[in-house]
């Protein structure tokens, strides 16, 4: 006899009814050692009816701060709903982060494989996996991204121009930047686009690093999140933003003029005015010394902290337009 109910969750294979607390293993593949990788997946649901949220990280092995915001919604109970159902997926690339790298072990970038193939690629299963069985029970949704190597972003939200919604929903989260940047092929972003999902994408901090403050714009922008939908717990306080938050339409990177070794002087999230000093490239010897000047008033949002760059390698983001400017 068959026991499922409208209310009830199915997730790979797993029927979670409301006010359940449950932790699903999906089984992605075996290591060449056939040792089982399981990506945990943990969902928590109110018996009170209501919205369902979708917390992802680790799309990329190696952007650990994304990891940590998801562990500490989780840790603390943050994802344990007044209302409705959290799912949360900590580590989506399991195999880069053990190995502390961005891609899968096929070569293949999780993030450019969406919506995935079900006899593709290992990267390419995967996204097949959450694109089926999880994100259509899914009324919002929460990635968490770091900068690359050595690039560190300041806490920012990134999503397309001319959503009202995402308009409202980023400035509700409360980072202190909003970007505008056009959906990439294959990403999971677009792919959540073109379904119809609302995401916010959140980019902080560098790769293969924890920052306190990063950290803290993520939780704290995640219970705004919760909060507006009436699901976080009352014992969890929800802070206002330090700054208002500043939507930015365009921006552009800051590339070096020289090799060298590089030393920026200016700290990421700054408003800094046109032709301002912001760093400079030096030569091991003691014999040169460029200083990078700005072309344009502007937030930094992305400082390279890289000690040795070469020629056109790029080292700070830059905006040149905000909104309503």
């Amino acid at each position: 006899m068959n026991t499922e109910n409208k209310n009830d969750l199915n997730i790979l294979g797993e029927t979670i009814k409301p006010g359940q607390s449950v932790e699903i293993s999906f089984n992605v593949a075996k290591l060449h050692t056939r040792t089982l990788v399981d990506i945990p997946i943990i969902v928590e649901r109110s018996k009170k009816p209501g919205p369902v949220i979708l917390f992802t990280a680790g799309i990329h092995g190696d952007e650990i701060n994304g990891v940590e915001i998801v562990r500490q919604i989780i840790s603390k109970g943050i994802n344990k709903p007044k209302i409705g159902t959290i799912i949360c997926v900590p580590v989506l690339n399991v195999f880069g982060f053990i190995n502390m790298e961005r891609e899968f072990p096929d070569g293949r970038d999780l993030n450019r494989v969406f919506p995935g193939s079900k006899s593709g690629s290992l990267a390419s299963r995967v996204a097949y996996s959450l694109v089926s069985e999880i994100m259509p029970h899914a009324d919002f949704i929460m990635d968490f991204h770091t900068g690359g190597a050595l690039r560190f972003n300041a806490p920012q939200i990134r999503i397309i121009d001319g959503n009202e919604d995402l308009n409202i929903a980023a400035k509700i989260f409360g980072s202190p930047f909003v970007l505008y940047s056009k959906n990439v092929n294959k990403s999971f972003r677009n792919t959540c686009n073109r379904l119809n999902k609302p995401i916010l994408l959140f980019e902080g901090g560098k790769s293969i690093h924890i920052d306190n403050d990063v950290t803290n714009t993520g939780v704290n922008g995640a219970k705004r999140i919760l909060s507006h939908y009436g699901m976080l717990q009352r014992k969890f306080k929800v802070s206002e933003p330090k700054k208002a938050v500043i939507f930015i339409n365009e921006s552009r990177w800051i590339r070096a003029s020289y090799s060298g070794m590089f030393k920026a002087s200016i700290d990421v999230g700054s408003k800094v005015e046109k032709g301002q000093v912001i760093g400079n490239i030096t030569d091991p010897y003691g014999k040169f010394n460029h200083f990078v000047k700005t072309s344009n008033t502007g937030y930094i949002i992305n400082v390279n902290e890289s000690p040795i760059v070469y020629q056109g390698d790029a080292l700070f983001h830059i905006s040149t337009k905000l909104v309503d400017e």
